[in-house]
């Protein structure tokens, strides 16, 4: 076998022989090694379409590109070949189908392969320089290889849906992940989260499927709701413990802890023992493993009464969650809600007025064990793919990674 014979074997470019072979050494104006192979088009060989994938043998014109290939050892590997245009009577003129070549790339499919390989795994930026190619490039290659692989998404058989929001940026700039908690997959991802924003996810699950949706899982987001009241009326709104307790720790703990701060102020050990117990009112109590920390808890709930009693009512709240019987539940709701509106703590009785309301979601999850938890840790991964990439300006590009990032399991 020849030395063009076994460039041609290893390099298998369908349709071509290799030509004349030369590698270029390191100079000023080249900065790496590189090998340039020339390839020649097999003569009598069928040619194919691009568009609609019929043999033709009508050449329209040819044009003399260059394509980089995975490097040879340790050089850059260029190929120089003729890309052919073909008549196509029925898509006009085409470019000729090449297996190992798309229709317009300057990059072969096995580096672009390698490339949305390696972009799992390790940002664009270190990849761009890995193989010396550009930024945009790269990026536009992992980008087509997802969309590819990925394809438009699967809603039949989805019954339930879990919805949560992230922060993109700094500035209140949102978007909304819907996952199937059954599968754990990543059902769609879209910018914003208000009504507006989620109706596309409805447009693609279309009539029937927006029938079949019996439950939804989200926070206390008013607009969420609205929109799953009008989309899928027959479906069960269920709110989760973690969105809850936080709103209670937002509203509750962290207004009456200021408030008890402002009103000591004068007492300087007091005033300081309050503001300097922010997180640990704010963590659960199993979740406290120091044992100082126990120690100065226990002091400052025993040393406040309105602290006391906005920390115990924060664990009798969470044990609503706990039930499986909806008139069980119920009942424990009163007494919990009596005795937060007669607790004369203002922040405490407002949110009770505030969350009762909400009641009927609540109570749903004695029918529905489901909670956003999942949700949770799929945000933490968006973090670190976000915080990867060093943000994100391209909303489809990033909203595909999360997708290819959760593709699911099998139920």
């Amino acid at each position: 076998m020849s030395d063009s014979q076994s460039i041609a074997f290893l390099g298998r470019w369908e349709g071509f022989q290799v030509g004349a072979v030369q590698r270029r050494e390191r100079s000023p104006d080249r900065p790496r090694e590189e090998v340039w192979i020339e390839l020649i088009e097999v003569k009598g060989e069928a040619m194919r379409c691009s568009g609609c994938g019929r043999p033709l043998d009508r050449v329209y014109d040819i044009e003399q590109r260059w394509v980089r290939d995975l490097p040879l050892l340790d050089a850059e590997t260029w190929l120089r070949l003729p890309r052919r245009r073909v008549d196509c009577p029925k898509c006009g003129p085409k470019v000729e189908h090449l297996p190992w070549l798309a229709p317009y790339s300057r990059v072969t499919r096995r580096l672009a392969d390698s490339v949305a390989r390696l972009c799992r795994d390790v940002p664009i930026r270190q990849v761009a320089a890995y193989f010396h190619l550009d930024w945009k490039t790269v990026k536009r290659i992992d980008k087509e290889h997802l969309q590819e692989r990925l394809g438009p998404v699967d809603l039949a058989g989805v019954t339930v849906l879990l919805m949560d929001e992230f922060a993109i940026r700094k500035g209140h700039r949102y978007a909304t992940t819907i996952v199937d908690p059954y599968t754990k997959r990543v059902l769609w991802v879209g910018r914003g989260r208000s009504r507006e924003s989620l109706r596309p996810f409805f447009a693609l699950l279309g009539r029937e499927g927006r029938r079949a949706i019996r439950a939804v899982v989200m926070d206390m987001n008013g607009a969420y709701e609205e929109e799953v009241r009008a989309q899928c009326p027959q479906a069960e709104v269920i709110y989760d413990l973690f969105h809850v307790v936080a709103k209670y720790s937002r509203e509750v703990i962290v207004r009456v802890r200021g408030d008890e701060a402002n009103r000591l102020r004068s007492v300087k050990a007091a005033c300081q023992m309050i503001k300097s117990s922010h997180w640990l009112l704010l963590r659960n109590k199993e979740n406290i493993s120091r044992p100082q920390d126990r120690v100065r808890l226990r002091e400052l709930l025993a040393a406040n009464r309105a602290l006391f009693t906005v920390y115990v009512l924060k664990d009798e709240l969470k044990h609503l969650w706990d039930f499986r019987y909806p008139k069980a539940a119920l009942r424990f709701w009163k007494h919990w809600y009596g005795w937060a509106v007669r607790s004369r703590i203002e922040p405490l009785r407002r949110f009770a007025h505030r969350l009762k309301p909400y009641l009927p979601g609540i109570i749903a999850h004695c029918r529905w064990r489901l909670h956003t938890s999942l949700l949770e840790g799929i945000n933490n991964t968006i973090k670190v793919i976000k915080r990867r990439a060093y943000g994100f300006h391209d909303d489809d590009y990033f909203f595909l990674k999360i997708r290819a990032a959760f593709p699911g399991i099998g139920r």
